[in-house]
């Protein structure tokens, strides 16, 4: 169930797109509740998930391709391949220019999954919140894995079962053959369709992606690939501030909280939240 202050949303929202609609639909049927601070969280946080969705299918169509940290590959103009197989924003570098050329430009990107979510995220962030504001508040990238501007404010909520379109997911292989350590998971995207993005292989099955993984595996091994039961998304609430809203924060229960405690407290027992780094975490 949906609330707004308290109140319960209505069935249809004014002026959404239809994968918008969709993602507030499964939102509503969750039995989960999630509370808004008003109408303008909500409608933002979907505005966010659908460009999340967007994005995703934008990095599939761009040329950039999958590859190991030892063979990553950028597009000098913009970053500085670091020792590591990072890449560095350069000085004097607009962040939403150097962004947006990963999406034009790809044929000149290789890198993992991990980078790759993250620079999904910030695509549709940038898509969301504008350029200005996207470069005043993400003035120093560094695409490397998992690491990314304090201001995204990753948090990850567990032991749900549920996740929704823009969520992004990890589908873990605990016994991978160790000379094939890029197939020990796939981050995903997840797609309104019923399906996931990961960033080589486009949007598909969760069946197909186990399979992937699983041809990857120590010999005689008895575990199968599986999808983590746990779900990861940007701070909406903070990054409607950013973006210049007023909506405060949220307080919801499940995913798409926002790991803070703005806004009017939703029924029954709270959950537990902490922060590690940049990145919350919800637990049940």
């Amino acid at each position: 169930m949906v609330f707004i202050q308290g109140v319960e949303a209505p069935l249809y929202l004014p002026g959404v797109t239809p994968v918008e609609q969709d993602i507030y639909n499964r939102k509503r049927n969750s039995p989960t509740p999630f509370h808004y601070a008003s109408m303008e969280a909500l409608l933002f946080e979907l505005r966010t998930r659908a460009a999340i969705v967007a994005s995703a299918r934008a990095l599939g169509r761009s040329g950039a391709v999958f590859e190991i940290f030892d063979l990553s590959r950028c597009n000098e103009r913009y970053w500085s391949r670091t020792y590591n197989g990072g890449f560095e924003l350069r000085p004097g570098v607009s962040p939403s220019a150097a962004i947006e050329d990963i999406f034009i430009n790809g044929r000149y990107y290789a890198f993992e999954c991990a980078t790759a979510i993250i620079i999904i995220l910030y695509k549709a962030v940038l898509d969301t919140i504008g350029r200005e504001a996207f470069d005043r508040s993400f003035g120093r990238l560094y695409l490397y894995s998992w690491n990314h501007d304090a201001d995204l404010k990753l948090i990850t909520s567990k032991g749900k079962g549920e996740a929704f379109p823009g969520d992004v997911q990890y589908f873990k292989n605990p016994q991978v053959d160790p000379r094939k350590m890029q197939y020990q998971g796939e981050n995903v995207i997840v797609m309104p369709e019923g399906g996931y993005f990961g960033h080589g292989i486009g949007v598909t099955s969760a069946a197909d992606i186990v399979s992937k993984l699983n041809r990857h595996r120590i010999p005689f091994a008895t575990q199968g690939a599986f999808l983590l039961d746990e779900a990861t998304y940007p701070d909406f609430d903070y990054l409607l501030s950013l973006a210049g809203g007023t909506a405060g924060q949220n307080q919801n229960e499940g995913a798409g909280a926002s790991g803070q405690t703005w806004g009017m407290a939703p029924p029954g027992p709270y959950p537990v939240r902490a922060r590690i780094g940049s990145r919350g975490f919800l637990f049940s």
